[in-house]
């Protein structure tokens, strides 16, 4: 252990770095000094959580959070409004990205097993204000995709409760500007509320639900493809490109974060029972079940319906229908409840850590660092997550609420490959579970990748993350730079 100040005993600066653990003398600890301070590679468990979590629970969180709208509900908006038959090609671009940067992860993940996910990575490998940008980043992220999700999930409770012959007050069917008299999408709101209620009761009792749920979702997904199968016509495939390859590429921007998940499961690194080496394979079993599934579902939805005639808030329900299988269709949409939930259950426990993680490191105020002493879960950060994401999911419709996360998601994959390259180069000594293969090719490719696609994302939604952005940065200046951790370190 190196102790570079005289410390008095008790002091903060003492607690932290009696947590910092250097396992090669040859090097001094990463911390430089001003906004480009480093965290130290391997810093000691705090026990703020419980290690409950093995490896398929790890995987059933990562595919809760990859196989979800996506399927059920994305891979239709983006075939009837931007890419037509072309969202084979738009999901295919976003899985090779996907891949190049899930690679990256899954070193990282694999070398500091740390709650945080990009957040921790870029502020391991390239300094406080990028990872204070990108944490900031990721709490917008993740909580639009919960909502996101959420109304994902009420398109097709809509669709129950009608089939049924029961229906919402007009006013509770979506949010403003979807419909006339829309005022709010009640189910959306509650299911926000009903997550943030299920991820305080403990990670444990959480991950066993959230198990269960994932392996009813896969199974009705095999029903989905195997049913839709016979109901192919060659017909519904042209034009192929009805929009243009221009179509297909901004189709892949927003089809990104669909494939996102393996993200939002890092994050709950350190519940899990062995991170460094459980970490790296539940990432790459996860990400290549979902690269299958969502090139046959792509294939099944824009096969089995005209992509103009596909319904967005319930495709595939809806698709099933169109052919006389309306009982199916009924089955399969009360299985997306149900599974789909379980993509925002993945996002929703995601961003809960990084706030944690940023409130233990000084970065956002020490409140909502306090995890609770019986349940281990932070609970102070989650009922705000939950209230913020039921306000998203019932006041913006589900394309506007999509696109507040996809340059974000773009950022954190150029940001982590760049972290992988730059600790290969300063860190080579420090041990690895997981090596991304062929580096500075792969993270390369992840990068070039997340340019180009963010390249094609509206003006709109660059304004939004500019501003979102320089929100962060004023909370920067004003309050996490002379809070950090790190700066009582160098006081």
């Amino acid at each position: 252990m190196v102790l570079p100040l005289p410390l008095e005993r008790g002091s903060i600066r003492a607690e932290y770095l009696m947590k910092t653990v250097v396992t090669k003398p040859a090097r001094p600890p990463l911390t430089k000094g001003g906004v480009m301070r480093r965290m130290p590679v391997i810093v000691a468990d705090t026990g703020d959580f419980k290690k409950s979590m093995g490896l398929w629970q790890l995987v059933a969180l990562s595919l809760g959070g990859l196989v979800g709208a996506g399927v059920f509900s994305l891979a239709g908006v983006v075939a009837n409004e931007v890419a037509g038959p072309a969202v084979l090609v738009s999901f295919a671009i976003a899985i090779i990205a996907s891949g190049a940067a899930g690679l990256c992860y899954a070193e990282f993940a694999g070398m500091v097993p740390r709650a945080g996910s990009a957040y921790t990575y870029s502020y391991v490998a390239l300094g406080e204000i990028i990872g204070f940008m990108i944490g900031w980043d990721l709490l917008l992220e993740y909580t639009a995709i919960v909502s996101v999700v959420a109304i994902a999930v009420s398109g097709y409770l809509n669709y129950i409760t009608h089939y049924i012959g029961f229906d919402l007050p007009t006013w509770a069917l979506g949010a403003p500007g979807t419909g006339s008299g829309h005022k709010v999408d009640l189910f959306a709101v509650l299911l926000c509320l009903l997550l943030a209620f299920l991820l305080s009761r403990g990670t444990r009792e959480s991950a066993r639900v959230q198990t269960g749920l994932v392996a009813l979702k896969m199974v009705i997904v095999a029903i989905v493809v195997v049913a839709g199968a016979f109901h192919i016509k060659a017909g519904n495939y042209q034009p192929f490109f009805p929009f243009g390859v221009g179509g297909a590429v901004s189709g892949a921007a927003l089809a990104f974060f669909a494939v996102y998940g393996y993200d939002a499961m890092s994050a709950a690194a350190e519940e899990s029972k062995d991170g460094k080496k459980l970490m790296p394979k539940a990432i790459m079993i996860s990400l290549g079940i979902a690269s299958v599934v969502y090139l046959l579902v792509c294939l099944v939805i824009v096969g089995m319906v005209n992509y103009t005639d596909i319904n967005v808030s319930s495709p595939f329900s809806s698709a099933f229908d169109s052919v006389g299988m309306g009982i199916l269709g009924l089955i399969i949409a009360v299985g997306a409840v149900v599974g789909v939930t379980t993509s925002a259950f993945a996002n929703m426990l995601a961003v809960t850590r990084v706030g944690f993680a940023m409130s233990r490191d000084g970065l956002l105020p020490s409140y909502f660092a306090k995890s609770s002493p019986v349940r281990k879960v932070p609970s102070r950060v989650i009922w705000p997550v939950g209230v913020v994401s039921a306000l998203i999911a019932g006041f913006l419709p589900i394309r506007e609420a999509a696109e507040l996360t996809n340059v974000g998601i773009l950022m954190a994959f150029i940001v982590v490959a760049l972290g992988v390259m730059r600790l290969r180069r300063t860190r080579p000594e420090v041990e690895r579970a997981f090596r991304t293969p062929w580096v500075p090719v792969v993270p390369l490719i992840g990068i070039v990748f997340s340019i180009w696609l963010i390249s094609h994302l509206t003006w709109v939604t660059w304004l939004r993350f500019v501003v979102w952005l320089l929100l962060g940065l004023g909370v920067y200046v004003a309050f996490s730079y002379r809070h950090s951790k790190l700066n009582d370190v160098e006081s």
